[in-house]
């Protein structure tokens, strides 16, 4: 837990989707309306967004696992709580749910957490930015992207799609998803470069969940260093970025899982992780 606590309590309930920790510090975020394809709501958003500035403040969490409850990851946003309600809102409150909607992205970037993102069935839309967003995608064979916004009549660049997108399948292929909508399946997905790890159907969540304490029981210090340098270099000239590595490594080899892994060596024994 932080050591830099101020008057606001930690949040115990999540009302707007289901939380499980287990004894190696992952959390499994389950977004939980699978009547609705796991549709996004005004209050899930909100609730995304504080979840993930709450959580490196709390000491618990050493990975996120991110997945749908049912028949699909996520289909966007709800098209009647949110869409419908969207064409009655004044300009300020649009900025204001356009923005939080990127928040959430934002949010997912810079948390210094590793998030895996669990994909099956449908993930569309914000849905589709969510696993978009995350720093590892295991994707199903049954999994379809879709980056539908055009669709709908808005422009494919939405939640930070514009930004990501391409440094992730390069322009042409994030040119095609974000302007034409269209939906693809999971075997063209691992071909633009978007799936992380393709498997069959039965074995997601395993594999996913392998993946998940595979990183919590890892150095957390050095993966959130390595987390932060990925987002943080994309826009950096090359010295800018050397010069950033190298003062971070210099930092890391201060540290107590730099000690131990040389210990753990010495002693031909494996390193016991502490994340600091």
């Amino acid at each position: 837990m932080s050591p830099f606590r101020g008057s606001v309590p930690f949040t115990e309930e999540w009302r707007h989707f289901r939380l499980a920790r287990d004894e190696a510090g992952v959390l499994t975020v389950t977004l939980d309306r699978p009547d609705k394809l796991n549709a996004l709501t005004f209050e899930s958003y909100a609730d995304l967004r504080d979840l993930l500035a709450e959580l490196p403040q709390r000491g618990d969490t050493r990975a996120v696992l991110l997945r749908g409850e049912g028949r699909g990851f996520c289909s966007g946003g709800d098209v009647n709580e949110i869409i419908g309600a969207t064409l009655e809102m004044r300009p300020d409150q649009l900025l204001d749910f356009t923005r939080m909607t990127g928040q959430v992205v934002r949010a997912m970037r810079e948390c210094p957490i590793p998030i895996v993102a669990a994909i099956h069935g449908i993930a569309a839309g914000a849905g589709s930015v969510l696993a978009l967003a995350a720093d590892f995608r295991v994707v199903a064979r049954s999994a379809r992207f879709a980056f539908l916004f055009t669709k709908v009549g808005l422009a494919g660049a939405d939640m930070g799609a514009a930004y990501l997108l391409p440094r992730i399948v390069g322009l042409g292929h994030a040119t095609k998803l974000l302007m034409l909508g269209d939906t693809v399946d999971a075997v063209t997905a691992d071909r633009y470069g978007l799936v992380s790890e393709l498997v069959e159907d039965e074995e997601l969540d395993a594999t996913a969940g392998a993946l998940a304490r595979r990183l919590a029981e890892g150095p957390a210090f050095a993966l959130a260093q390595t987390k932060a340098l990925l987002t943080q270099e994309l826009d950096m000239s090359l010295a800018a970025s050397v010069e950033l590595e190298a003062m971070t490594q210099a930092l890391l080899m201060k540290s107590g899982d730099y000690a131990e892994f040389h210990a753990a060596f010495t002693g031909k024994r494996p390193p016991k992780w502490q994340g600091r």
